[in-house]
Formats: C-alpha cells, sequence, structure tokens
C-alpha cells in the first residue's frame, strides 16, 4: 500500500519524531513533520507522539497555537492518533505533577501507576487485550504484545471509548478512540510487525 494523503505528525517539540516518521515510511506512508499551525489543520489525518511530562506538553501546544490547530482538524473529522504521552494528551486532565487540562477530545482522567510492588515506569513488551472490532487493529491477532515505557495511565470516563485493555498490577485502557480520535499508550514504532500494521491501518482511516 502506498499512502498519498497527507499525514503530519506532530512537532511541538517533545517528541519521538523521526521514529514515528521513519515506521510511517516504511509501511508506505508519506509522512510529514510539522509544528505549523496552518499545516496541521489542513492535513488529511494528524499523529501526535509525546515522550515527558503533560503539563510542559500542552504549554507547548498552547504557546505554539498547535491545541486550536488540532481542535480545528478534529472538528472537520480529520483522524487523530496519539501515541504514548500523545494518547494522555487527547483527554479532560492529567494528575501528573498537579492538575492540568488536556484537550478534553476523550472524556476521562490521566492517573499514575501506584499499584504495589511494581516497577514504574512499566517497561517492556505486554500483551493487548479485548475483542471490540476497530479499524486501527485490522489483522492483529488477539493477545498481541506492543512495547510500552510509562508511569501513568488513561482512564476512559466511558467504557464504550475503551478498544483494548492490558494488564500491569491491574488493568488499563492501552487503546482508546472517541469518533476519529485514536490514542495508544504503547510505541507502535518500536513493536515490530504488528506495530507496522497498526500504523499501516491508521493510514487507510479517512
Amino acid at each position: 500500500m502506498t499512502d498519498n494523503t497527507e499525514t503530519i505528525i506532530v512537532d511541538y517539540g517533545m517528541g519521538n519524531l523521526r521514529s514515528v516518521e521513519k515506521a510511517l515510511e516504511n509501511v508506505g506512508g508519506c509522512p510529514s513533520i510539522s509544528g505549523d499551525p496552518e499545516i496541521v489543520r489542513n492535513a488529511d489525518r494528524l499523529i501526535l507522539p509525546g515522550v515527558g511530562a503533560f503539563g510542559d506538553a500542552m504549554e507547548n501546544l498552547k504557546r505554539r497555537g498547535l491545541d486550536d490547530a488540532i481542535r480545528c482538524a478534529v472538528e472537520s473529522d480529520k483522524p487523530l492518533l496519539g501515541l504514548c504521552l500523545g494518547l494522555q494528551l487527547l483527554f479532560t486532565r492529567s494528575e501528573e505533577f498537579g492538575s492540568h487540562e488536556g484537550f478534553d477530545l476523550i472524556p476521562g482522567r490521566v492517573l499514575k501507576i501506584d499499584e504495589p510492588g511494581l516497577c514504574v515506569p512499566h517497561v517492556g513488551w505486554n500483551q493487548i487485550e479485548g475483542t471490540r472490532p476497530d479499524p486501527l487493529l485490522e489483522g492483529i491477532p488477539e493477545g498481541s504484545y506492543f512495547y510500552f515505557v510509562h508511569s501513568f495511565y488513561v482512564q476512559p470516563d466511558k467504557p464504550e471509548d475503551i478498544v483494548r485493555w492490558t494488564s500491569y498490577g491491574k488493568r488499563f485502557c492501552s487503546i482508546a478512540c472517541h469518533g476519529k480520535v485514536w490514542g495508544a499508550q504503547f510505541h507502535p514504532e518500536k513493536s515490530q510487525e504488528v506495530g507496522k500494521q497498526l500504523l499501516r491501518n491508521f493510514l487507510t482511516i479517512l
């Protein structure tokens, strides 16, 4: 599959942009990295990666005018995929180092992993569970392993926004979706063939 539409990886100064770009190119995509609000607003689809702290990320997005650009794209029915911190930013509020407002594109909260005896951050390969059909998971077997690195997790308000669970001490939401807004807590760009398939699927969503 060769993708001829415009996929923009949002550059707000906090993300593993090049590895995501390379992974998309490897599955036939033609991605661009941009921090220009006008380009982001008019993209065919968006990917919001992220590494770092929630509050700093939202501050960077607002300062660069990218928060409004992303909201405008979503209101125009453009698909959006958040990865790792990018997933968390899609939620209403985070409790990471205080209380911070997110995009509120998926109603819910971001909470700290605090189960006794667990290593934090949660790092390494873990399974996704659940059987809800979703175009993002076409061709990906139930119980597939993806690569995680995170200290916080998302808790959607609405059960119907949970696409997949992962167990680490307790179950947490590892893939969420609300409308055409998706988010994955893991790193598909580091998850070998199943990660490639997930990205390939996203490129087919219009």
